[in-house]
C-alpha cells in the first residue's frame, strides 16, 4: 500500500476604596450564587443547545467490559500519594454551574475507570494515571502495550490486573510512542534488571530514546513547570478546580522511569511475532509524537490506535511546550488507518475507551482524520488570503457535521489553538506584520499601557467594567498589563484571578480551563514552592546518553558571567569508558566525543552514578571533592570555576508576574 506524505500619568478619582466598591458591586450584579458569572450561565446554556451531549453509545462504550475498579491511594516511598482513585468521585449527575456541560460529559465518561475486556485476549486499565495501559494475552505471559507515567501507578495498575486476571509474567514491553506518560512508568511493570535477565523484547518506534530523552532533558524544566498548569496539579479536585484532563482525569507525578527498546520499527510496515502473537506494526512518525506506530492484530480482529486518534480533538500544538506537529502527516495516516483497521472488530488506544464495530470504527476513524484535514487545509487558505494566525482563529469554524461529532470537539485540544498551530508550522511566530518583528518587552510594554491608560486606576476601571459586561477575554488583556507593570498590584490580581475564573468555567477544553484556573491560584498564593524534582527523573536519566545532558548542560551557560573566558575540560566516564572534550569560547559551550586532550585545564573523572547525583542536584563542590567515584587532575580552581556558569534552574519560575523576576 501506497501511503501519502504528508502551524503616560493621570489620576482618576476613584480611590483604592471606590475601586473595592466596584469590585463588590460586581458580584452582586454579575455572578449567580456559585460564584459564576451571569455571562458564563447564559454560554453553558448555549452549549447545551448547540449539540446533543447525551451520547449513550459513548457511555455504553465507556463501560463495555468492565471488570473491577480500583479504590484508595497510590503513595511513593516516602508517603506522599501520587493518586487518588477517589479523586473525582464528586463527578456524577449534571455539570455544575462551574463547569463547561460539554467537558463535564467527557469528565464523566474518564471516570469510567478499572480494569475492562477490551475482547478476547485483550484487557485495558483505564483511570490509573493519565494513559492507559493494554494488556494483550500471549502464550507465556502478557504483552504490556505502554505503562503510564510513573513508577507507581504502573506498578499499582499491575497488582490490579493480577488480582482480578492471575499471575502471569511480562512477556513483552511494547511503547507506542515516545511521551511520558506511556513510558514513564517502565520500571513498575518490568524491572531492568528482569528485562535483561529473561531477555523480554522490548518494541518501539524508531528514534524512540532520541525523542523521549531529548525532550524530557533539554527542556524538561520548563515543560514541567508548564505542563503543572496545563494538567491543573496545584488545582482542587473539585467542582472549581480540577475535573478533567480531556484525555484522562490527572497525571501521576512519581517516579519515571524507561526501558530500553530491543526492538525498533523502523519501516512504514513491519511484522513482528511476540510471545505468539502476531503483531503487524504501521510507522506513524511526525504525528502526535515524533517517534510513534499503530498496530493492527490480524488474528484478534483488532486494532491499537496509539494516540493518533482518540474521543478529542487533539494539539497540534501542546500547550506545555512542545514541538509542533504536523496536521497534514496526521490526517494522511488516519487516511491510511482506515484500511489498516478494515479488519478490526475493535479499535482500542491508548486514551479513552474503544470503539465496536467495523462501520462505527469507519466513522470514528473517518471525522478524526477530517478535522484535522479541515483544520489544516482551512488555515492554510486563509494564510494565503493574507490573513493572520489569531484573525484565522477568532473566524474558523467547523461544518455542522464535524461540530456534532463528540469524539473530535476540544475536550484537550481546541480549533483556536491549533489553527495558530499551523500557521507556526509553516510560516512561524511572525504575522509579517512590521510592528510585530521586534516588539517590547511584555513589561515595559505594560507599563506603558498603564501610563497611557492614565494610570493603574483608570486600567483597571475599564477592566472591571469589561467584566461587569461579560467581556473577560478584554479584561484579561487589561488587566495583564497591570500586573506586569506592578506586581504587587493586589487588587488587580484579585479581579484578573476573578476574570481568568470565569473564563475557566466556561471551557471546554480541559488543557484551557487548567491554565486559567491554574493562572488564578497562582495570583492569589504565588507560583509553586519547588519544581519538578529531578531525582524523580533519575531512573529514565540512568538510560538517557551522556550527550542528552551535555547539550542540556550548554544550554544552562550563563554568557554573561562567562564573558571571554577560555578553557578546556576533559569529562571522562571510568564505567562507560567513554569521554568528553567541553570548551567554553565566545560565551558557548560545545563538546565532542572524543579522547582526553592533553592540553586540557582540567580532567573530570567520574562515574556516570555520580554524575547523575550532580545533575539532580543530590551531590555538590564538597562531595565532588572527596567522592572515590571522582579523581580531579589540572586546575581544580578552573574546573570549579565551570561549573559555577552553570544555571541551576529550579522549575518553579513565576508566568503571571514577571515583574518580580
Amino acid at each position: 500500500m501506497n501511503r501519502r506524505p504528508p502551524w503616560r500619568h493621570r489620576r482618576i478619582v476613584c480611590s483604592a476604596l471606590l475601586l473595592t466598591l466596584l469590585v463588590a458591586c460586581s458580584r452582586n450584579a454579575s455572578e449567580t450564587s456559585g460564584g459564576v458569572s451571569a455571562q458564563v450561565a447564559l454560554h453553558h446554556q448555549a452549549a447545551r443547545a448547540g449539540v446533543d451531549l447525551s451520547d449513550l453509545a459513548s457511555f455504553a462504550d465507556a463501560g463495555r467490559g468492565f471488570i473491577a475498579a480500583p479504590t484508595g491511594q497510590v503513595r511513593d516511598a516516602d508517603g506522599q500519594v501520587v493518586w487518588d482513585y477517589d479523586a473525582f468521585a464528586f463527578v456524577k449527575g449534571d455539570a455544575p454551574p462551574t463547569v463547561n456541560p460539554s467537558l463535564w460529559r467527557q469528565a464523566l465518561l474518564n471516570n469510567r475507570t478499572g480494569l475492562f475486556k477490551v475482547a478476547e485476549g485483550i484487557w485495558q486499565l483505564r483511570g490509573f494515571d493519565l494513559a492507559n495501559i493494554s494488556l494483550i494475552q500471549g502464550k507465556t505471559g502478557w504483552i504490556v502495550v505502554d505503562t503510564a507515567t510513573s513508577r507507581e501507578t504502573a506498578a499499582a495498575a499491575m497488582a490490579f490486573a493480577r488480582k482480578h486476571l492471575g499471575e502471569q509474567k511480562v512477556s513483552a514491553v511494547v511503547f507506542t510512542h515516545s511521551h511520558a506518560d506511556h513510558f514513564g512508568g517502565a520500571l513498575g511493570v518490568l524491572s531492568a534488571e528482569e528485562a535483561r535477565a529473561r531477555q523480554v523484547p522490548v518494541v518501539a518506534p524508531a528514534g524512540f530514546i532520541d525523542e523521549a530523552t531529548s525532550e524530557n532533558i533539554l527542556m524538561g524544566i520548563a515543560m514541567a513547570r508548564r505542563a503543572g498548569m496545563m494538567y491543573g496539579s496545584a488545582l482542587a479536585r473539585d467542582a472549581t478546580g480540577l475535573v478533567d484532563n480531556g484525555l484522562g482525569k490527572a497525571v501521576g507525578f512519581g517516579k519515571m522511569g524507561i526501558l530500553a527498546p530491543t526492538v525498533l520499527i523502523d519501516r512504514p510496515q513491519q511484522e513482528l511475532l511476540l510471545d505468539g502473537v502476531r503483531f503487524l506494526f504501521h510507522s506513524v512518525p511526525d504525528s502526535e509524537a515524533p517517534a510513534e506506530f499503530t498496530f493492527s492484530l490480524p488474528e484478534l480482529r483488532a486494532y491499537c490506535g496509539a494516540e493518533l486518534m482518540s474521543h478529542t480533538l487533539h494539539n497540534l500544538y501542546t500547550l506545555r511546550g512542545a514541538k509542533v506537529r504536523d496536521a497534514s502527516k496526521w490526517a494522511n495516516y488516519l487516511d491510511d488507518a482506515i484500511v489498516d483497521a478494515a479488519d478490526a472488530e475493535v479499535v482500542f488506544n491508548q486514551h479513552h475507551w474503544p470503539v465496536w464495530g467495523r462501520e462505527r470504527i469507519r466513522d470514528f476513524i473517518g471525522k478524526q482524520r477530517d478535522i484535522y484535514a479541515f483544520i489544516h487545509d482551512q488555515t492554510v487558505r486563509q494564510m494565503n488570503l493574507g490573513l493572520g494566525p489569531a484573525e484565522i482563529a477568532e473566524t474558523l469554524r467547523l461544518p455542522k457535521a464535524l461540530q456534532q461529532h463528540l469524539n473530535v470537539r476540544g475536550y484537550y485540544g481546541t480549533v483556536r489553538h491549533n489553527v495558530k498551530a499551523v500557521y507556526q508550522f509553516y510560516l512561524g511566530w511572525f504575522d509579517a506584520h512590521p510592528s510585530n518583528l521586534d516588539p517590547l518587552a511584555p513589561v515595559d510594554a505594560a507599563r506603558r499601557y498603564t501610563a497611557l491608560a492614565g494610570g493603574a486606576d483608570k486600567l483597571q476601571a475599564a477592566a472591571q467594567l469589561a467584566f461587569d459586561a461579560g467581556e473577560f477575554r478584554w479584561a484579561a488583556e487589561l488587566l495583564k498589563h497591570a500586573v506586569f507593570a506592578d506586581a504587587k498590584n493586589i487588587a488587580a490580581k484579585e479581579l484578573l484571578a476573578r476574570t481568568f475564573e470565569q473564563l475557566g468555567y466556561a471551557a471546554e477544553s480541559a488543557s484551557w480551563r487548567n491554565f486559567y484556573l491554574s493562572g488564578a491560584h497562582e495570583l492569589r498564593r504565588g507560583p509553586p514552592q519547588t519544581g519538578l524534582a529531578p531525582a524523580n527523573a533519575l531512573d529514565m536519566m540512568e538510560q538517557t546518553p551522556i550527550a542528552r545532558f551535555l547539550e542540556a548542560m550548554a544550554t544552562r551557560l550563563d554568557a554573561e558571567k562567562a564573558g571571554d573566558a577560555r578553557f578546556t575540560i576533559n569529562l571522562v566516564f571510568s564505567d562507560l569508558k567513554q569521554s568528553y572534550v567541553l570548551r567554553v569560547e565566545n560565551a558557548v559551550l560545545r563538546f565532542r566525543q572524543a579522547p582526553a586532550q592533553r592540553d586540557a585545564d582540567a580532567t573530570l573523572t567520574l562515574t556516570k552514578a555520580f554524575f547523575l547525583k550532580m545533575v539532580t542536584g543530590q551531590a555538590g563542590a564538597g562531595e565532588l571533592l572527596l567522592s572515590d567515584q571522582t579523581r580531579i587532575e589540572g586546575n581544580k580552581i578552573t574546573l570549579g570555576r565551570f561549573f559555577a556558569l552553570l544555571d541551576q534552574p529550579q522549575g518553579n519560575f513565576p508566568v503571571l508576574t514577571r515583574a518580580a523576576r
